[in-house]
């Protein structure tokens, strides 16, 4: 954090927000305000340029066109790749994650060119995953099992240079046969679980704000965020 508040991109909602994303943004608004820290959040549209002096830049969810327009745009404009190479915090879901990575499927299931922010490559399957998911979070992001909901058709491979976000308990995940989901390298990661994802783990909301301010926040009370994650746990795995 380079000023008084933590400043959070909403990139190109008027594209990528189809599945209630954007509820990723309050989060992270209600989980600052409840330590004292202050944000700005700017809804960013895919006619202006990705300023660079964010600390949270998050992409949601869209459709095949708009996720196809969605990463020309960000290619061609080159902000979102100066914010990680500056260290800045970067989360994506679903076709916001497929876009970070080198390529992904078009419309006919054609690779197309992403942004090779995060080492994974995707395509499409030939079956549609659509349900509850829970994964076993990577131990150094020190983040407790997490849950979601999932609606892709989506396979996504991760390279070398980057790392599963979790191990599959139940659900999809990233369905390439390799019992994961999501991914991650540095400050970037990416998920296919909506929720939205952060409001159903808040524990991944305080690993952005953690990454944003550089310093280690202070725990919260359990809340209904809490709640509302023991909750989505076992009606997956009542015995969890």
């Amino acid at each position: 954090m380079s000023s008084d508040h933590i400043k959070i991109v909403w990139i190109y909602p008027d594209l990528l927000s189809t599945y209630g994303d954007q509820g990723n943004t309050i989060m992270l608004e209600r989980r600052a305000a409840l330590r004292g820290i202050p944000t700005r959040t700017v809804h960013l549209r895919s006619d202006e340029h990705v300023p660079d002096d964010g600390d949270i830049y998050l992409l949601g969810g869209g459709e095949d066109r708009p996720q196809i327009l969605a990463a020309q745009r960000l290619r061609k404009d080159g902000g979102l790749h100066a914010a990680v190479q500056a260290g800045k915090a970067v989360f994506a879901v679903c076709a916001g994650y497929q876009i970070l990575g080198h390529e992904f499927g078009g419309e006919e299931g054609q690779p197309l060119p992403g942004l090779g922010l995060l080492d994974i490559r995707s395509g499409r399957g030939e079956r549609r995953a659509v349900g509850e998911v829970v994964g076993d979070v990577a131990a150094e992001l020190n983040v407790p099992r997490i849950t979601g909901f999932e609606n892709h058709q989506g396979v996504t491979s991760i390279g070398p240079n980057a790392k599963p976000l979790a191990k599959v308990v139940a659900g999809v995940g990233n369905g390439d046969g390799q019992g994961f989901e999501g991914a991650y390298a540095g400050h970037v990661l990416g998920t296919y679980m909506h929720g939205p994802a952060l409001v159903r783990n808040p524990a991944l909301a305080d690993l952005l704000l953690y990454w944003a301010l550089g310093v280690e926040i202070p725990p919260l009370d359990y809340s209904w965020a809490g709640r509302l994650r023991e909750e989505r746990l076992n009606a997956v795995l009542p015995a969890t």
